[in-house]
């Protein structure tokens, strides 16, 4: 039964993404839908990725001595200092465990 969930709901994603990649399906996107959608990513690296810096220890830490906010200040930095994503996470990695030593 589990393996069957799995398979139904690769399927789905896999269909959903599909109707918008396929270039000869009629299915068009206005330009206000597109520029929403251009909302998505970072809304949800926020929201994946805000309660992890900012609530480490399910309270709230603005801290110096918090390594989470400090490596995501320093990749926030890494990103328009460098302009490319695999540095950046390499880097603010390495970073954090640099910090989570140190601090």
């Amino acid at each position: 039964m589990i393996y069957l969930m799995i398979v139904g709901m690769g399927l789905v994603v896999f269909f959903n993404r599909y109707l918008f990649i396929e270039p000869r399906l009629p299915v068009r996107l206005n330009r206000g839908a597109r520029e929403f959608l251009g909302f998505a990513v970072p809304g949800m690296l926020t929201a994946i990725c805000g309660p992890i810096i900012y609530l480490p220890d399910h309270q709230l830490n603005l801290s110096p001595a918090n390594p989470y906010l400090l490596a995501g200040i320093c990749a926030i930095g890494l990103m328009y200092w460098t302009r490319n994503v695999l540095m950046t996470v390499l880097l603010s990695m390495a970073l954090f465990y640099l910090f989570r030593w140190w601090v």
